[in-house]
């Protein structure tokens, strides 16, 4: 593990970038960034022209450590390159920043109120090439809809389960359990959470260490203790759908919690804008989320 990146991410002030939009949101990214479906043919294509956005992103003077701690990358942004470097090292090296990598699959059906992630069939392998690329940590992601205890604690099993996995091969793991805000009954949602994750936190041994990812809570600072923890790293928020105005207005409501937005961060770029005008409107936003979280 990179000391360096640790002490930045744990004590550092700005936020976490989430880049990770895999296959199935990655049509959706492109077509908010201004490139329709019939701008590629193929996957491989989608996949080259998404590259694009993250690199014009990342190469952004917007884009720099003195805001940003980390960027969690897709898979396929691990693999390739910007400006003949691999993405995570063109991201350590040449910004400051940590670089994250999405490891889950995607979710498995609903079942007791809640989306477990499907199966990570490659975690050993992908975890060993996480590491040839220098990256820091990774995030996996499941979905709560409904305060059903039986649900919520499987959810937790599971992502703790897989946490210690990557625990093992020197890497931080961000748990993310996001409750949907669009859940009829979103604050009994997080109180479950809450207990279930501080029950597998105390669990943990003294050099066991997570990040916890987690929806922008209804009750403010409700995760307070969570911040709090000794075996956590950092809590971040996910901006949920939320704009990025009011995930703003949401998050500086709670101490110690700081984003990892994605669409908040790139909802007013645009694939037909000038650099200038890409750089300001990014700019613009890595600031304004760079306030909410301190």
């Amino acid at each position: 593990m990179n000391e360096k990146q640790l002490d930045k991410v744990k004590n550092g002030k700005g936020f976490i970038a989430a880049l990770d939009q895999s296959g199935g949101s990655t049509p959706k990214a492109l077509a908010a960034y201004g490139v329709n479906e019939d701008a590629y043919s193929n996957e491989d294509e989608m996949f080259t022209l998404v590259h694009d956005m993250r690199t014009r992103i990342i190469t952004s003077p917007a884009f720099d450590a003195q805001h940003i701690l980390g960027a969690i990358l897709f898979e396929q942004t691990m693999d390739r390159e910007i400006d003949g470097m691999y993405t995570a090292d063109y991201l350590a090296e040449k910004k400051g920043i940590a670089p994250f990598l999405k490891i889950d699959k995607g979710l498995a059906e609903e079942a007791n109120g809640v989306q477990l992630m499907k199966p990570i069939t490659d975690l050993d392998e992908t975890l060993k090439r996480a590491n040839e690329r220098h990256i820091f940590g990774t995030k996996m992601r499941s979905v709560i809809k409904e305060p059903n205890e039986e649900g919520i604690k499987a959810v937790v099993d599971q992502q703790f389960e897989v946490a210690k996995q990557i625990i093992a091969a020197g890497l931080v793991p961000i748990i993310e359990p996001e409750v949907d805000i669009h859940s009829g009954n979103k604050p009994a949602c997080e109180q479950l959470l809450k207990d279930e994750l501080l029950n597998h936190l105390d669990q943990l041994k003294d050099d066991e260490n997570v990040m916890l990812k987690l929806t922008i809570p209804t009750e403010a600072n409700l995760y307070r203790e969570l911040i709090q923890h000794p075996r956590v790293v950092r809590v971040v928020a996910l901006s949920g759908g939320y704009s990025t105005t009011i995930a703003n207005e949401k998050l500086k409501e709670n101490e110690g919690l700081i984003a990892s937005f994605s669409r908040a961060l790139s909802q007013d770029l645009n694939a037909s804008q000038t650099d200038e005008e890409f750089n300001s409107a990014l700019e613009k936003a890595v600031h304004s989320i760079y306030e909410a979280s301190i």
